[in-house]
């Protein structure tokens, strides 16, 4: 979650739009399970917040990002979805953020490189290319 760790991480296309008001946000409760696993692991966001439940609370009432609940709907496109095997894209986390997107018709907003193959799919991607 580089809008609380690291801004400098952003590219300034994501920062405007993350920085917009009018900005509807929303995080999949798979990424904050993630962020969860990761404050756990002393990895990440441990010197802003002491602890787990304080973290997940600022999601929505610093950050005002709502959270997403993973649906049916969601996993049984994740169960049919086609996996991008040539990188070797192997995250169940990453592939269920991904089915909730596209089922939702919400942009993701992601760095990662082997996202893209899942436009083909359906997903409307905006790359956070950080020298940008």
């Amino acid at each position: 979650m580089y809008l609380a760790s690291d801004l400098s991480s952003l590219s300034r296309d994501v920062h405007a739009i993350l920085s917009d008001y009018d900005t509807v946000l929303y995080m999949s409760a798979e990424s904050e399970k993630e962020l969860i696993v990761a404050f756990r692991n002393k990895k990440l966001l441990s010197k802003r917040w002491k602890n787990e439940i304080e973290m997940i609370r600022a999601i929505e009432d610093e950050f005002y990002i709502q959270i997403l609940p993973i649906k049916r709907e969601h996993m049984e496109f994740y169960a049919q979805m086609e996996i991008n095997e040539a990188q070797g894209h192997k995250d169940p986390s990453d592939h269920i953020i991904i089915a909730q997107s596209i089922c939702e018709c919400i942009p993701l907003i992601s760095s990662d490189t082997r996202f893209p193959f899942y436009r083909q799919q359906g997903l409307e991607l905006i790359e956070n290319k950080k020298n940008a």
